[in-house]
């Protein structure tokens, strides 16, 4: 077998991993060597394995509370309408090593991109008559996967988000005078507004931070925030705002696009969604404001990892093995929500044509009618995913994240072309 990751890393990502390995290793009947993959898809196609049943067993069990992603990964993608020479290419690559190295099962971890790759992978196995089981796993902070209840990784992002809202609230209150301040923090979050909107799980009160915050999915209203932000210091002398780092305009057009640089998908780079705000409100308001961006923070923060979220992850790196051992291909893991509360769940399979390059969006009914906080609904959908906390073993009073050996596997094939 061999298993990849792809995309942004999160806190839970390796959790996925070492389900993967950890069942295969009940598999020995059919699954006679565990591979990975170094990088990704870029990694098949230069042939650079790792064997991973050379892997102590400790740092199998590590990589659960590990943050990033401990095989590597990549934002190459095989474009078969933009670059459909190339694609092929890769594709007749990519068999010649799967074939190379006996390659059956193929287990891939990751977002909307990944599992479009899968499923592709899979339709090519099919067209060759190449007897390989493909099996997504879901992967992403941003929570837009389709079909699944919600997504491993998205459960720490936001756990560690609200953290820290809690406390840099805690922060700006304390400072606060007459003169008024607001703190601008900006999250990830391009289309979906998923991660802005966990952040209001920091709210305890009906005063409490986050007193605004801004989705993607909401076009942004310059008058309507400036006047919530002015209540807000009016009455409290600070306002906190918590910022999707993708929000538009009405006419669609994203707040902190440059389109004078675009990223590895063809997108305008976004450069600071906060900074614009903030200028806003300096000028408009003439309220001190000061910005924080959590960029990599959020998804690497292990250290304030859920255990739900955790143990959701490897479940989902578990049951794709189990599914590809009984005959299933073509499929990506998804959670089920059994049961609110008690919170309860379980995993389940759905069809990769339905989950490729499908975004799923915060539903509008869950955020509230000025559309300037998510509403009860998200916060009962949502709380029950950062429940639990996460120990990593602790060396000189930090961490000890787990770092693997790697050792590679022989290549097969000449050096690609």
């Amino acid at each position: 077998m061999l298993v990849a990751q792809s995309g942004g890393p999160t806190a839970a990502i390796n959790a996925s991993v070492a389900g993967a390995i950890q069942e295969a290793g009940r598999h020995p009947e059919v699954i006679e060597k565990i591979y990975g993959i170094l990088n990704g898809i870029l990694g098949i196609l230069n042939e650079d394995l790792i064997d991973l049943q050379e892997e102590k067993r400790h740092a199998i069990e590590g990589l659960k509370y590990t943050p990033a992603a401990a095989l590597g990964t990549c934002r190459y993608k095989i474009d078969f309408q933009k670059k459909p020479e190339q694609a092929a290419k890769d594709m007749e690559r990519l068999f010649a090593v799967f074939e190379a190295h006996n390659i059956r099962y193929f287990f891939y971890v990751g977002g909307n991109d990944s599992q479009d790759t899968a499923l592709k992978i899979h339709e090519e196995a099919l067209k060759r008559n190449y007897a390989l089981r493909v099996i997504g796993i879901p992967k992403t902070v941003d929570n837009d996967l389709p079909q699944t209840d919600h997504c491993p990784g998205y459960g720490s992002v936001i756990k560690y988000n609200a953290t820290t809202v809690l406390e840099v609230a805690a922060d700006v209150s304390s400072m606060a005078t007459d003169d008024g301040s607001c703190c601008i923090i900006e999250v990830m979050g391009r289309a979906a507004g998923w991660i802005a909107a966990g952040s209001i799980l920091a709210r305890r009160t009906p005063t409490d931070a986050p007193h605004v915050v801004l989705l993607p999915e909401i076009p942004f209203d310059q008058a309507k925030f400036l006047e919530k932000v002015k209540t807000t210091v009016d009455a409290l002398k600070y306002c906190i705002v918590v910022v999707g780092e993708g929000i538009k305009d009405a006419q669609g057009e994203e707040l902190a696009a440059d389109k004078t640089r675009l990223d590895a998908f063809g997108h305008p780079v976004l450069a600071g969604a906060a900074e614009r705000l903030a200028e806003l409100v300096q000028a408009k308001l003439k309220t001190k404001t000061r910005t924080v961006k959590l960029g990599y923070a959020q998804r690497c923060a292990a250290h304030c990892a859920s255990a739900t979220d955790t143990a959701e992850a490897a479940a989902c790196g578990e049951s794709a093995v189990r599914a590809a051992v009984a005959g299933q291909s073509g499929y990506m893991v998804k959670l089920v929500r059994e049961q609110a509360a008690p919170y309860k769940w379980s995993t389940a399979l759905h069809d990769l044509k339905e989950i490729a390059n499908v975004e799923h969006l915060v539903p509008r009914d869950w955020i509230s009618e000025d559309g300037l906080v998510p509403n009860d609904k998200f916060v009962e959908y949502a709380r029950p995913l950062i429940e639990g906390e996460v120990h990593p073993p602790a060396e000189g009073g930090l961490p000890r994240y787990v770092v693997l050996e790697k050792s590679p596997v022989e290549k097969k094939l000449p050096a690609r072309g």
